[in-house]
């Protein structure tokens, strides 16, 4: 058995409002061999929205999960995919903005949930107050619109209780629209924010692409003893040997693979092709 005989001529639906499957489609029907199908007037504001407006329900995986489930609840199919992105701080570089794509694949029948996901510093993630349209302009012009859209706040941006324009993709709209909300505010001050939904952030979007070609490569991984997909890592081994003194330094010396099914695992060593550290990196060698 292989992967594609459990998918094989089966439709899946893509759990989207915002165009993803524009990336998520073309990877899924070529190298899986899965139909997609995206429902009419699915409404994925229900799980959260990046404005704040309605908050995400549950962990960034939990959310999507959901909307798998509800579009195959909604559509009677067994087969999903769904994505859910996040930013914030680099866990490493705080002052870093860094966008968390995952991308879900639910079968229903055969009780698999694969997530892919990528971890990128190319966004262009920011907000900020301003009191004029041409501080507006000027912060439009540092995130890349108009390719990339922006959104307006009147009021506190944290819990989002005013006046909120999204979508904003032209000099025209961003000048009404700052004006608009300038009147509005009662602190001669509004707050503009990048549009972070995918058709309205092409670098974003990329980074979704990236997730999913990361989901259809732990799909095609199968367990070695069952042919069951998703073989993926579960387990990071520290220790790889300095390359000066020998003791085990805190990077990867090895992965641990397991299989969700029968539960084999295999571990390789060396995943990232080294097999000694540089000693620069060694609590020994460089304390």
């Amino acid at each position: 058995m292989n992967q594609h005989s459990l998918f094989k001529n089966r439709t899946s639906v893509l759990a989207t409002m915002h165009q993803k499957e524009r990336v998520i489609a073309p990877i899924v029907e070529q190298k899986l061999g899965i139909k997609v199908l995206v429902p009419p007037d699915f409404n994925t504001d229900v799980f959260g929205t990046f404005t704040r407006v309605v908050k995400r329900r549950g962990t960034q995986i939990e959310a999507a999960r959901f909307k798998a489930e509800k579009a195959m609840a909604i559509t009677g199919e067994t087969l999903a995919f769904a994505s859910e992105g996040s930013f914030g701080p680099h866990p490493l570089m705080p002052y870093v903005p860094v966008n968390r794509e995952i991308v879900i694949f639910l079968d229903k029948v055969n009780n698999i949930e694969i997530v892919g996901q990528e971890l990128s510093t190319e966004t262009n993630y920011s907000h900020q107050l301003v009191h004029s349209v041409e501080e507006a302009y000027s912060f439009a012009q540092r995130v890349g619109f108009p390719e990339h859209g922006l959104v307006i706040i009147v009021g506190d941006a944290a819990i989002v209780q005013g006046e909120v324009i999204k979508g904003i993709t032209t000099k025209e709209q961003l000048f009404d629209a700052v004006k608009f909300c300038l009147n509005k505010s009662s602190t001669g001050q509004v707050h503009i924010e990048t549009d972070m939904r995918a058709m309205y952030n092409p670098t974003r979007m990329k980074n979704i692409e990236k997730a999913t070609l990361n989901l259809s490569e732990k799909i095609t991984q199968v367990c070695p003893e069952c042919s069951w997909p998703g073989f993926d890592v579960v387990e990071s081994q520290k220790g790889l040997p300095c390359a000066f003194c020998h003791l085990p330094t805190q990077l990867i010396r090895s992965v641990i693979y397991r299989c969700k099914k029968c539960a084999f695992s295999r571990e390789e060593l060396f995943p990232h092709g080294q097999e000694t550290a540089d000693p620069s990196k060694c609590q020994y060698c460089n304390p």
